[in-house]
Parts: structure tokens; sequence; C-alpha cells
């Protein structure tokens, strides 16, 4: 079947809009321009909406299997398509862990079920993300891993590290690494600074992270392997992946969305909607942040979307779990506070939140072109609303962003040419 979506603004390389139409033929892009018309085809009428690549997310957490009443992998995928991701990467804190061939086989099959969008699932680095025995790259590189990583916990251990990352290196797959020193977390919820002091609560330092990141360079230099850091959120890990950077050494970073918008100081009181990990830093943090975006050295943005149940939130930071949702708000939110105000082009934030995403894992996704999947995300920039967590697809309502005015909102989402998802009327 032939559809040509016609009236849409597509953002040119000079970052400039321009009216185009967009043919599809069997889920792929066959032709992009001004004149495009096919005899018989079944017209999307684009409306003059801007049109962007299906945003990647390198980051996510759909919690099936062993944990469906946090989120399963039909609402979270529902959740991310209604937010204008076509293409997600699934950690692998799951129960099982995909840490073996027939772990991995049945999570590949619980996806082909029921995904609404392209879900790609991460392999863990050790068994059971315990960071003590090393998996099998190989083996479960062959059956669909898109990259590897223990994420939510860090690996201790710098000789297990070091191993996987050679192995990694010979299979030529990313490691992806939430770092953290477990020795340097002292029990903390919340941010070592000011307002954990305020509220009582006990501190993450920023060492913690940033240490890890530190000794993780050196062993990718050491190992020639490709290494990603997770929501990177202190200026020490921004200056510890600049140094590497241009020290040569194969190093991607990506930033969340709430670490770029909000800092510890905006945390209202001990309420564990606001406790992620890492947690909402300095200000100064949060400055460098933006800083390394612009000049490079972060290179996506990812939104590390964790839902909890409301259960699980409701009684304060100490005892909650760490994590937030971030699918259905990551692109208004990052438009409001940053392309309106003239900080970012809305060229820059697509990028980020596309081609550059998909880029880290060499995925053939995140780009408007011929020849491309038909992935698309149709967004109205004129469209304000609030944000109401109940009304959110994602099982999850754990958001600190509840009740805030955002603009730039996608109202329909393309996967492989058929409409996933649809604003109603």
């Amino acid at each position: 079947m032939t559809k040509v979506l016609q009236n849409v603004q597509m953002l040119n390389e000079q970052g400039e809009l321009q009216t185009v139409n967009i043919a599809i033929v069997d889920g792929k892009i066959t032709a992009i321009g001004q004149e495009v018309n096919v005899a018989g085809a079944e017209i999307i009428e684009g409306n003059g909406l801007v049109v962007a690549p299906g945003f990647v997310d390198v980051h996510t957490h759909l919690r099936e299997p062993g944990f469906e009443h946090k989120e399963t992998i039909a609402t979270g995928s529902a959740s991310a398509a209604k937010g204008g991701f076509t293409t997600i990467c699934a950690m692998p804190n799951t129960k099982p862990v995909p840490d073996t061939v027939e772990n991995m086989q049945l999570i590949n099959g619980l996806i082909q079920e029921s995904a609404v969008i392209r879900v790609l699932p991460y392999g863990s680095l050790t068994q059971d993300i315990s960071g003590e025995v090393r998996t099998n790259i190989e083996e479960l590189k062959a059956h669909g891993a898109v990259a590897f990583s223990d994420d939510g916990v860090g690996i201790q251990l710098a000789s297990t590290m070091y191993e996987q990352m050679q192995d990694a290196a010979k299979h030529d797959m990313v490691v992806v690494a939430h770092c953290e020193d477990n020795s340097l977390i002292y029990d903390g919820v919340m941010h070592e600074g000011k307002r954990n002091k305020e509220l009582g609560l006990p501190g993450i330092p920023s060492i913690c992270e940033s240490v890890q990141i530190a000794r993780d360079v050196l062993l990718a230099e050491a190992a020639g392997a490709r290494y990603h850091v997770c929501h990177v959120s202190t200026k020490e890990s921004v200056r510890a992946v600049r140094d590497a950077k241009a020290a040569g050494i194969r190093v991607t970073a990506e930033v969340c969305p709430h670490h770029l918008l909000l800092e510890e100081m905006d945390i209202p009181s001990d309420d564990a909607n606001w406790k992620m990990n890492p947690p909402l830093r300095g200000a100064d943090d949060k400055d460098s942040l933006h800083a390394a975006l612009l000049d490079g050295t972060i290179d996506c943005i990812a939104t590390d979307h964790a839902p909890h149940t409301i259960e699980e939130k409701c009684c304060g930071m100490v005892g909650a779990p760490f994590g937030i949702v971030g699918f259905e708000t990551a692109f208004p939110l990052l438009y409001t506070q940053f392309v309106e105000t003239g900080k970012w082009t809305l060229k820059q934030l697509v990028d980020w939140m596309t081609v550059k995403a998909a880029q880290i894992f060499d995925l053939p996704y995140g780009t408007l072109e011929v020849g491309a999947s038909a992935d698309m995300v149709l967004i109205d920039l004129q469209k304000e609303q609030t944000i109401d967590a109940e009304g959110f697809v994602s099982k999850g309502r754990n958001t600190p962003f509840n009740g805030w005015v955002a603009k730039g909102w996608p109202v329909v989402t393309i996967f492989e040419g058929n409409i996933v998802y649809q604003e109603a009327e």
C-alpha cells in the first residue's frame, strides 16, 4: 500500500521549515518533496504540522518480564508512541535478566507480541546483573542485544568491566554504564548538597558517579572498546567525558530531560516523585550539562523512563525506589524551556532526540530520507497544555512535572508507515 503524508513542515539541513509531502511504500520512505503525489495513494493529512523523525530513546525501562505491576511492554511502548518515540532500547533489569540466549529469546517473544513500536533489548554485562559472572556477548548479540549494560547498578570490580569491554570490542558492541561506586552512595536518596540538609535526608555525593566514569574511560581506552555513559549528572562527570573524548577514547554520553530542567533546590519536600538516580544535582552541575550538550561532549538526550507504582512512591524518599517516567513529556518540556526561549534551535533538539541517539549504536533510524524506515512524529508546536499524570498511557504516574504547562506536543506518531498514536479529536 502506498501512502502520502501531505502538507507537513520538515526541517532542512539549515534548520528551516519547508512544506513537503512524503510518500511511503511498504513501511519505507520513497519520496520527499513539494510535488510528491501518487495516484491511488492513501492520504494522511499533515495539516501543516511539523514532521520529525520518530524519536529514539537509548535508555528506557519497560519492567516486563517480572515487574508487570509497574509497566508492561504494551503500556510502555504505547506511552513512548504517545511521546513521539518509534525506537526505544529497553534496559535489562527485568526478571529474568536477558543474560542467556533462552532469556533473550523470551524477551524478544514478548516484544514481538505486544510492542507497538520498535523495542530493542539490551543484554546484561553480568549474570543476573550481579556484577560478578560475565555474560556471553557473542551469543547475546546473535540473538538481538542492541548493546550491553547492567543498568541500575555500577559494575564495582574493574577487572569484570575491563574483561567485558575487551569482549565487546571484539564484537564491536557498545558497553553502556550506569556509573555508581557503591562505596560512595552512603545510603543517600538525593544529592548531597544544600537541599538534602534542609530536608534532613541522606545525600549521594557527586563523586559517586564521576569516579566510576573516570575509571571506565581508562578501561575503555585499554580495551579499545566503545563506551557509553548513561544519564550524566555532574560537572565532574562532564569533565571526565570531555577529557576522554579529547584523548581519542571512544566514549559517548547521554543526559536526561530532568537533569537539564531541574536542580536540587527545586525539590519542594520529601516527595519520592523527585527521587531519581542519579539525583537532581546542583545548579552549577545543571549549567555544565547544558554547555556539554552544546559543545558535543554529551551526544544525545535519553529519558531513563522508569515507572513505579503509586504505592511505591507514596511515602517519602527513604524506602521508595529511584526513578521517574519520561516518555510522554520529554519533547514538550524541552521544547518549551529551551527552544521557545531561544537557548536551542528546533533542529538541535530534534537531532539530540533522533539521529544522534541512533548513531551511538549504529542504528539505521532517526532520519527522514528516501530509503529510511517511515518512522515519524507530527508535532503541533502551538499546542499548549498542562501535564496531567492521571492522563498518562504509562502505568507510572511518578513525575515531578505534574501540573507544568508545556508547548509543542506530538499529536501523531507513525511507525513503519502505520499510525500507532493519534491524539483524540
